[in-house]
């Protein structure tokens, strides 16, 4: 059994997915498996990897279900006790593996940790603004604002997604914040204060440019999570908070769009909400800590 599995979802990325494994294949810590599940491709994303061979463990969705689909149809397959994901778009510094098991084999009680990455947007590396820097330790509260976690930088204990559940296959976007929701919420995830992830943005075909509005999906993810009745009150009244500015954002803003029924189901929604949450769990302590 290797120590980490690597899980690669990609769709018609025949010209960037081998940069990706590429990346995976020259890390400086060998006791890995990459797992490449191909959702559906039709362009020469397959031939494009056949020149791996045995080295990954490709997977074929033979019509496309998606990107959350994708990357649980790897972590099923997976058989390491730590998983991480590569987005096919972006790749890796050859020391990323052996620096984030250094940390969880010194600190065994982590579940969750990510490094700092390198932004490219149409070729030019530009810098994360003020609101997209990563916080540490107990981020639940800031991640309700906006998607803090790269799937691409960030490392998991595989018995953590057993507990916490896969990601939410409904999502068409947004998958990734309901889940980083649901670990923050429970658990502390940690930041190793080193760009060892390149991010690559700026292709009119990637998910976050063709969808809009993508707030009414964190809406929906927040409506899980106080329904779930795992929040302490305070994390209820934090998700009440947030609750209400994304929804009177997006109200108002279907109704200056002319979508009146729309927007007043949103400016409506915190208030018929006002029964969830509570009966609410106990939640466990977590630490501010970054290294």
């Amino acid at each position: 059994m290797t120590q980490v599995s690597v899980i690669i979802p990609t769709f018609n990325r025949a010209d960037r997915v081998p940069r990706a494994v590429t990346s995976v294949l020259h890390q400086t810590f060998p006791d890995y498996e990459i797992i490449v599940v191909d959702d559906g491709s039709d362009d020469q994303t397959l031939e494009s990897l056949s020149r791996f061979g045995d080295s990954i463990r490709l997977i074929r969705h033979p019509e496309k279900k998606g990107v959350s689909a994708a990357r649980n149809r790897g972590i099923t397959a997976s058989r390491s006790p730590l998983v991480t994901f590569l987005d096919s778009d972006d790749y890796w510094m050859p020391e990323k593996l052996e620096v984030q098991v250094g940390y969880f084999d010194k600190y065994p009680d982590w579940v969750a940790a990510q490094t700092e990455e390198m932004w490219i947007r149409n070729g030019i590396r530009v810098n994360p603004g003020k609101k997209h820097l990563k916080p540490s330790g107990d981020i639940f509260e800031p991640s309700l604002k906006r998607c803090l976690v790269s799937p691409s930088a960030v490392m998991l204990k595989r018995s953590l997604l057993d507990e916490v559940g896969l990601f939410d296959e409904r999502f068409p976007v947004c998958e990734d914040y309901d889940l980083w929701l649901r670990i923050s919420c429970r658990y502390p995830v940690h930041l190793i204060k080193r760009s060892l992830v390149v991010k690559v943005g700026g292709a009119s075909d990637q998910l976050s440019a063709s969808f809009k509005g993508m707030d009414r999906f964190r809406i929906r993810a927040m409506g899980k999570l106080l329904d779930g009745g795992l929040l302490s009150e305070g994390q209820v009244r934090m998700v009440r908070r947030e609750l209400d500015i994304k929804c009177r954002i997006y109200g108002e803003g279907c109704l200056k769009r002319g979508r009146r029924e729309e927007g007043h189901y949103y400016l409506q929604l915190p208030h018929k909400m006002i029964g969830l949450g509570h009966g609410v769990g106990s939640r466990r302590t977590v630490d501010n800590g970054s290294e």
